[in-house]
């Protein structure tokens, strides 16, 4: 019978390895320093109402597109290379953000108004940040991903679970910094250059002790090339069943984009003029790290496809809770230890953690049994299509919900605040709520189809 392994044998992986961690957790921590404000951001820098949600729905969905083609590049020039590029365009895409307010001679608004009064010296660096971010973003996961995967000594679970934790410490990591920094200085632009420190440490992790891992791959199979991903793109869209999937599937992070789209809009525009968004969101990454093992344990037995219909019917019933408040006694700025429509708030994003915890984790698995025999890694290389496109819906389509549903009727008041009519506000909550239900009902559906179909 042998022994149990030591700590120290069980956690040894390379130095690669947890220098690949680093990296990640300062990458992390520099994108949610800036991600819960951007539409505040943008807003007050005079792009109107609807300009900052769809910028916002451009960049996740450039995070989450790009990889197909940012992890090719990765696997033909290196990682370290990749990784420095990354770096160096994260930190131009961030200075970038803040260049209209720090160099541009622009003043933020306290509060967004309705039409775009910014102009080409706000439009031209915002837009190229966002494009910069985008593609610098996309190279990151694939490189610290392979990574991990070519250094887990054959312990993959155990490495990947290192590495999900490590994710999730940097997204508050970079929240808690913003949120000092931001509130010690007064300034909201400062969130920007936070990004920009962290950025600059994630480069010199990378200049100073990261070393491309040793590949597993066969030396002898070739490397994909940029046509062939697009050829692969379009071979795997021509799989009915697969892009049924797409469909279905993306209404989950429709619904998880509007943390970063709706509920900012909402919590500043109606609930609080300084709203500590970096703090609310917090409890997303929080919630994941406090319960990612029990779940695990308690239903990691359920077929994939059950455990994503329960993650949607979680996250399309926490936006229904924000209906409460709105006819509670005070309303939603009526004060406990903080607003009541921020403390449900905080609430939403909770519940929407264990939403991704039941569906998230097992979105790769169940792509995997939906790809032809054999080509399981071609398909599972465009797993994050569905994450993509309810990015991009879901910036533009959030920003109409919020200023043409819940603030229909709205009045504004002295204090710079909208005071909402409770029934259009509720109508708004109950569209989200509604739009989830249906997509875990089209998954059931789907699913149902899918197995009376042939293999």
């Amino acid at each position: 019978m042998s022994a149990e392994p030591s700590f120290r044998e069980k956690y040894r992986f390379p130095a690669s390895y947890w220098n690949a961690n680093l990296t990640e957790l300062f990458e992390r921590a520099a994108y949610y320093s800036m991600a819960s404000f951007i539409v505040i951001y943008l807003g007050r820098l005079g792009l109107g109402d609807y300009w900052p949600s769809t910028l916002n729905g451009v960049l996740w969905f450039l995070v989450y597109f790009l990889p197909i083609l940012s992890g090719t590049i990765a696997d033909q020039i290196g990682f370290r290379r990749s990784l420095l590029l990354a770096c160096v365009l994260l930190v131009g895409g961030y200075f970038l953000m803040g260049y209209p307010v720090w160099f541009g001679g622009q003043t933020l608004a306290l509060q967004a108004g309705k039409e775009v009064t910014a102009g080409m010296g706000v439009m031209a660096p915002v837009a190229m940040a966002i494009v910069l971010i985008g593609i610098g973003g996309s190279f990151v996961k694939p490189c610290i991903a392979g990574t991990v995967q070519r250094t887990h000594l054959g312990k993959a679970t155990l490495a990947f679970a290192i590495f999900y934790m490590v994710i999730n410490i940097g997204s508050v990591f970079g929240r808690l910094t913003a949120f000092f920094v931001r509130t010690k200085l007064g300034k909201l632009d400062t969130i920007f250059l936070v990004s920009m420190v962290a950025a600059v440490l994630a480069f010199l992790t990378v200049l100073l002790l990261y070393r491309d891992p040793e590949s597993t791959q066969d030396p002898n199979k070739p490397r994909r090339t940029i046509p062939e991903v697009f050829f692969g793109m379009f071979k795997v869209l021509r799989s009915g069943r697969f892009v049924m999937f797409l469909v279905v599937s993306s209404g989950f992070y429709f619904i998880y984009n509007q943390v970063y789209n709706v509920l900012p809009l909402y919590v500043k525009k109606t609930v609080e003029l300084t709203p500590a968004m970096d703090l609310y969101t917090m409890a997303n990454p929080i919630t994941i790290v406090l319960f990612q093992l029990l779940i695990t344990k308690l239903f990691g037995k359920m077929p994939p496809i059950k455990s994503i219909i329960v993650g949607t019917v979680i996250i399309g019933l926490s936006m229904l809770i924000n209906v409460a408040p709105l006819y509670m006694a005070g309303g939603v700025t009526m004060k406990l230890w903080l607003p009541l429509g921020s403390l449900f708030v905080v609430m939403t994003v909770a519940l929407i953690a264990f939403g991704e915890l039941f569906a998230s984790s097992r979105l790769y698995e169940y792509i995997g049994s939906l790809a032809p025999k054999g080509q399981e890694g071609l398909f599972l290389g465009y797993a994050n299509l569905p994450m993509a496109i309810g990015s991009l819906v879901g910036g533009p389509a959030g920003a109409w919900l919020f200023n043409k549903v819940m603030c229909e009727g709205a009045v504004a008041q002295a204090d710079g605040l909208l005071k909402l009519d409770p029934k259009a506000a509720a109508t708004g909550w109950i569209i989200l709520t509604l739009f989830g239900l249906g997509s875990a009902l089209s998954l059931w559906v789907y699913n149902r189809w899918l197995q009376r179909q042939p293999a």
